[in-house]
């Protein structure tokens, strides 16, 4: 997941025309131009297009599929290589960025709008899921409320839903969606738009797509920037490296006065290692009231808690509070939301398609196996991933691409020390095969795009905008501290202080 970020602070309702009379198309890319008012009256230009590949590469006989993505050429021709920017997800489509006013959409503009000073800003969409062409997804079953979730069940669950993938698209190769062939998109791309060398921009599975990119078209990248690091051996978190994480936020939180009455002796952590001991003693069941109004019971146990630690932890203001509720036993809104996640939902196809195409070499998958934080985040983690490889098509890419290389194209990482989703470790361990990279390490900055992580410091985006045209390094820091944040308190009264 990437939470992208924004540097003007402009605030308009985009309004986007396309002149199709003005459309250019052949058998491998069609574009079509339009424009974006604000409301201060400047008006951002645009192309907008599909370019058409093979499914499968490998099979000559493979039908085409088309890709969307969008140009913003620079007012001034700078010299700099075009910047390609690669969402993230896997399964994250941006493109409506163009037509939507939503705030999300509002923020990609804004900081797109700002690339220019370094040259053209290519966007990349996703084969299998973009606007342009093909959203693959499949229904993944509704698990039950009357028992706790278990790691088992949701690998089963993983299994049923690639075959029923597999057999619903029976149409599609879906053995065409690997990360080889995410990265011969773009490389396509290049060429089509008449670009010998160009920069990559992406942050998480962005990061991992444009790492791909850099592996299988080394001499197609002048340099790249990238954010929330996923390297390609690192599909799958360490338990160790984002329980170090939590610890580092609850470092923090631990010293909040709006928090310390909630606080048990030892803090955030010791809430999380008693909650551990109460669950595993006994699940427990509770009554709420759903979003209708009707009233529904779960029941939560160890392995809930487990997976709560990972999918409530993605912003650090929010996840102390949402800790301590359930410390001093609230726990209905924990309920209200589990429901909603036990319910059936559409799952985007190509996020295990790729991630089965990239797998984790024995030794990864040896250490996160014997890693000494499972007993607080399970394997929710990969288990699923691992138990369900021969159901998905893509094949295994193989060790030789998956373990990191010496590679001397200069990249820019930038990582937050509280993100959780793809923790700080990943760029120290890769940093060393980068013998031209940079690490910007941001305290306090969770798994967020690269200019929302440098947001306090203006220096810092500027230096990076720099790297992108010039490559020059000499400003770029290597560290940066964001200011604490907010931190929510439990909404309800904090307990008395127990007597001594």
């Amino acid at each position: 997941m990437q939470t992208l970020c924004w540097v003007l602070a402009l605030s308009f309702s985009p309004i986007a025309t396309a002149v199709a009379s003005s459309q250019t198309a052949n058998d491998r890319i069609a574009i079509e131009p339009g424009t974006v008012k604000l409301p201060t009256g400047e008006t951002l230009a645009y192309e907008i297009g599909t370019f058409y590949v093979p499914e499968n590469r490998n099979n000559p006989a493979s039908r085409k599929i088309g890709v969307g993505f969008a140009r913003i050429k620079a007012k001034q021709p700078t010299g700099a290589p075009p910047v390609f920017w690669l969402p993230g997800g896997p399964g994250l489509s941006v493109l409506g960025a163009f037509t939507d006013t939503d705030e999300a959409s509002r923020s990609r503009l804004r900081s797109w709008s700002t690339f220019g000073a370094v040259g053209d800003l290519v966007i990349v969409e996703q084969r299998g899921y973009t606007r342009r062409g093909e959203m693959l997804v499949e229904m993944a079953d509704a698990s039950p409320l009357d028992k706790p979730a278990s790691v088992r069940d949701d690998a089963l669950a993983m299994q049923a839903l690639a075959r029923r993938a597999v057999a619903h698209h029976a149409d599609k190769d879906l053995s065409g969606y690997t990360i080889e062939a995410f990265a011969a998109d773009v490389d396509d791309l290049r060429r089509a738009l008449s670009y010998d060398k160009i920069s990559l921009f992406g942050g998480s599975f962005g990061s991992q797509w444009a790492l791909a990119v850099m592996r299988f078209h080394p001499d197609s990248v002048a340099r790249a920037v990238l954010s929330g690091v996923e390297p390609l051996n690192n599909g799958f978190d360490m338990p160790s490296h984002v329980v170090a994480a939590l610890q580092r936020i609850a470092y923090d939180a631990d010293r909040d006065p709006g928090l310390a009455p909630y606080l048990p002796k030892g803090g955030l952590m010791e809430a999380i290692r008693s909650l551990r001991t109460r669950f595993v003693a006994a699940p427990v069941r509770v009554s709420v009231k759903d979003d209708t109004g009707k009233p529904r019971t779960v029941v939560l146990g160890t392995e809930d808690m487990q997976l709560a630690l990972l999918t409530h932890t993605a912003e650090a203001e929010h996840w102390p509070a949402f800790i301590l509720s359930l410390y001093h036993g609230h726990y209905d809104e924990w309920a209200k939301m589990t429901i909603k996640d036990r319910q059936a939902h559409p799952t985007k196809l190509i996020g295990p398609l790729a991630d089965n195409s990239l797998a984790t070499t024995p030794e990864r998958e040896h250490q996160l196996r014997t890693d000494p934080a499972l007993d607080y985040l399970g394997t929710w983690n990969f288990e699923s991933n691992f138990t369900s490889a021969s159901d998905w098509p893509t094949p295994d890419m193989g060790d030789a691409v998956r373990r990191p290389r010496v590679t001397p194209i200069p990249v820019v990482f930038v990582h937050g020390d509280w993100d959780t989703s793809t923790p700080i470790e990943n760029t120290l361990g890769l940093l060393p095969y980068f013998p031209n990279g940079h690490a910007i390490l941001v305290h306090r900055a969770g798994h967020d795009g690269t200019f929302y992580q440098l947001r306090e410091n203006p220096a810092a985006k500027q230096a990076v905008y720099d790297f992108l045209k010039t490559g020059a390094t000499a400003a770029l820091p290597t560290d940066v501290a964001l200011a604490l944040p907010k931190f929510e308190v439990p909404a309800f009264a904090a307990p008395a202080p127990q007597r001594k």
